[in-house]
């Protein structure tokens, strides 16, 4: 029995450590622009509830994102979306790049594809939600989670490869940032 406590006792602080340690070295941003973009969503209002079909526990599809009046030097867009209220701290759940500019309407469903063909060869890298190329949509394990949509409009194309993270995609995009907005979503029980 003292052995058996001893070593719960020690996973215990293992874990502990391990979530505290991650919610101090887990950076939210690498770039933090000023929001001069609005964007909007038909699916759900900034901080409203996200609808089930947009989530884990629906269909897992990304929702629409609408841009309104796009810079005419744009070249492309990206898109990233955290879970802000993750036990570890900001919670990478999707990222997406090289979306042409002309599509000032993001359609809901984006294909679970490294490459999309139908978004003119946007990117989607690895996400820290399982390390997939695609959306995953919330599924908080407890509580209301707030969910961030974060859209960069871009003067370059970017030079990133697929498995490029979160922070990859960041740092490449700093300096190159002409417009930025987000679409805030709560889910949860």
């Amino acid at each position: 029995m003292k052995y058996f406590l001893i070593g719960f006792l020690g996973v215990l602080f293992l874990i502990i450590f391990f979530v505290i340690y991650k919610r101090i070295t887990n950076v939210a941003d690498y770039v933090n622009p000023e929001i001069n973009l609005e964007v909007t969503s038909n699916a759900f209002e900034n901080n409203g509830d996200m609808p089930v079909k947009f989530t884990g526990r629906g269909e897992d599809i990304s929702p629409q994102l609408k841009l309104d009046k796009i810079d005419s030097n744009a070249k492309s867009i990206a898109v990233i979306m955290d879970d802000l209220d993750h036990p570890i701290g900001v919670f990478n759940h999707w990222l997406i790049w090289n979306i042409p500019a002309d599509f000032n309407v993001i359609p809901e469903g984006i294909p679970r594809k490294e490459v999309v063909p139908s978004l003119g060869n946007a990117l989607q890298g690895r996400s820290a939600y399982g390390g997939k190329h695609y959306y995953r949509g919330p599924k908080p394990p407890f509580g209301i989670h707030k969910y961030k949509f974060k859209v960069y409009v871009l003067d370059i194309m970017l030079d990133l490869k697929k498995n490029a993270n979160k922070e990859q995609l960041q740092k490449a995009m700093k300096g190159h940032i002409l417009q930025y907005g987000t679409l805030t979503g709560q889910f949860g029980s």
